[in-house]
């Protein structure tokens, strides 16, 4: 097995709700996670519960068709 290239060391804090803080390097820049749309109402929340904000799931398809 080769070595290892790259360790991502990313920070995951909960905020409140479905709404996560992540710190990204290599500037630490804060990304707010949550729900919004079809991803919000299938966890049950509607948007006069949470703010709706980009999912985990938009930044990954996002980083892969970049």
């Amino acid at each position: 097995m080769s070595e290892v290239a790259y360790t991502s060391r990313v920070r995951v804090e909960p905020v409140e709700g479905k709404t996560r803080r992540a710190y990204i390097p290599p500037d630490e820049e804060k990304v707010l996670f949550g729900v919004h749309s079809e991803v919000a109402a299938h966890y049950g929340v509607s948007p006069d519960q949470e703010t709706p904000r980009p999912t985990t799931l938009d930044y990954l398809v996002a980083a892969a068709g970049g």
